[in-house]
């Protein structure tokens, strides 16, 4: 063995055993046991260039409101709708207060019962809420029969309710649905001797405030106010006024010979409703190092306000349906708002909104959930609706009228929701979209980005904004469904 000499020491080189195979790395296996005899997709990945997306965003929608939607320019931010002078009949929705199971009435609400529309007596509308008795209808009860005695107002605080009255062929037939706000029958309390002319029956589990003429009367025999403004109402003339309650204008037509002509004028709107654009802004925050250096194959900036603006349009469809000053389900007139017959959505809940959006309507928009449950009662029924085309998609329509998807349009938790249609177009007398062009720093139309600054930790800002807002231009240019369930299984 040799030895390495060290000093006075000898030490011995250690016992080395080497082997060839040792100095050769070991061969890979495949899946099934056997030598690899190629390079591995996993190693060949490392040297290949990778194919990738744009970033993805499951919250964007199809936003066919802002689509279908004409657009106009709003000058100055602002938008006045100028119409004919209409007169106020008194027909709005009554609301209610309630302190676990029992309901009141609130007073100053009782001005929207057409007998009391302008009675300033606050002291009398609180004792004649107090004199409101609350009843509970179960479904299918009567509240009150035909050819009754009617001697009651009838105030609906939840529930639903039709009235059926005779048809022209003598069966019954429902001539409305009353649900939460509405009442009926103020004229039985100013007239004795009346009788029912329709049965009011609950749909639905029903709550009503009911007062008695009795009881109105002894207030009115109490009330030197009240009575003089009763004598009045009753008394004095009303307005003439057209089928929409527009002041009329005075014609004459199929006449002979020189009659003397009517002379008139149009009367219009003396405080006009205006629109001003609202706004949906954030800010944008990308730091330098990610703008200037990772930009292959996606512009960073571009990619980050794409999406930003893509949630911007999301929020902008929202506040068109729920903003309480200008979203449309606010802004539907109360005389435009119609209840289920049964509950859920049915071909004839569609036909009364058609009936009420009859001249020219546009599209419905409801909940991708409701579209479904209007489905389910086609089928029910054997009715097979058509789809149509629209820009290239096949979207189901009822009576030619195409149906389109909204999820914007919230669903309660009760699994209730509502359906609109629409009349778009400004030379219809429509709905339109409202918005500006031409703003500062535009980048697309309505919508502007403009950059802040740099602060010091080399973060840049952008104030994103999209102005915005929706004019409804008469009333029935738009209807709504309200109270549709989502749920209901019928047997």
């Amino acid at each position: 063995m040799p030895r390495f000499r060290s000093g006075f020491t000898t030490i011995p080189w250690p016992q080395l055993e080497w082997n060839v195979t040792d100095l050769v790395e070991p061969a890979q296996l495949s899946e099934n046991g056997r030598p690899q005899l190629s390079l591995a997709t996993e190693a060949a990945r490392n040297l290949a260039t990778t194919t990738k997306t744009v970033p993805q965003m499951q919250a964007i929608t199809s936003r066919w409101l802002l689509r279908l939607l004409p657009w106009v320019q709003a000058s100055g931010g602002v938008y006045r709708v100028n119409r004919r002078l209409t007169y106020q009949l008194g027909d709005g929705r009554v609301s209610f207060t309630n302190v676990g199971a029992d309901v009141r009435v609130i007073p100053q609400e009782l001005r929207e019962l057409p007998m009391l529309r302008g009675f300033e007596d606050d002291d009398v509308l609180v004792a004649l809420a107090d004199r409101f008795e609350q009843r509970e209808f179960a479904a299918g009860e009567t509240l009150v029969e035909r050819g009754t005695p009617a001697d009651q107002i009838i105030l609906i605080a939840h529930g639903k309710v039709n009235k059926i009255g005779v048809g022209p062929y003598g069966d019954d037939t429902v001539l409305g649905v009353l649900a939460d706000g509405d009442q009926f029958a103020y004229q039985a309390v100013l007239e004795r001797g009346d009788a029912w002319d329709f049965t009011a029956r609950a749909v639905t589990r029903t709550t009503a405030l009911v007062l008695s003429q009795s009881s109105f009367e002894e207030l009115v025999g109490q009330s030197d106010a009240l009575r003089a403004h009763i004598a009045a109402f009753t008394s004095g003339p009303k307005p003439a006024h057209n089928d929409a309650g527009e002041a009329a204008i005075a014609l004459a037509a199929g006449h002979t010979g020189e009659p003397e002509l009517p002379g008139t004028f149009v009367d219009y709107e003396l405080t006009p409703r205006e629109y001003e654009l609202s706004v949906a802004q954030t800010v944008l925050r990308i730091h330098t190092r990610v703008a200037d250096l990772y930009n292959e194959p996606m512009n960073q900036v571009e990619q980050q306000l794409r999406l930003t603006i893509e949630a911007l349009r999301e929020r902008q469809e929202h506040e068109m349906i729920n903003n309480r000053e200008f979203g449309l389900l606010h802004n539907a007139d109360l005389s435009q708002r119609l209840s289920t017959r049964t509950g859920p959505p049915t071909p004839d809940d569609l036909d009364e909104l058609l009936a009420a959006v009859w001249k020219e309507p546009t599209f419905f928009l409801a909940h991708p959930r409701t579209i479904a449950a209007f489905g389910r009662e086609c089928t029910r029924r054997g009715v097979y609706p058509q789809a149509i085309d629209v820009q290239g998609h096949q979207v189901p329509a009822w009576r030619g009228v195409p149906l389109f998807p909204c999820n914007k349009i919230p669903v309660s938790g009760t699994g209730t929701s509502s359906v609109l249609l629409i009349r778009t177009g400004q030379e219809r007398q429509g709905v339109i979209g409202l918005h500006q062009t031409g703003i500062p720093d535009e980048y697309q139309p309505g919508l502007s980005v403009r950059f802040m600054n740099i602060n010091e930790q080399a973060v840049m800002s952008y104030l994103v904004s999209a102005y915005y807002s929706v004019a409804v231009l008469v009333p029935d240019a738009l209807a709504v469904l309200e109270n549709v369930e989502l749920g209901r299984i019928d047997g």
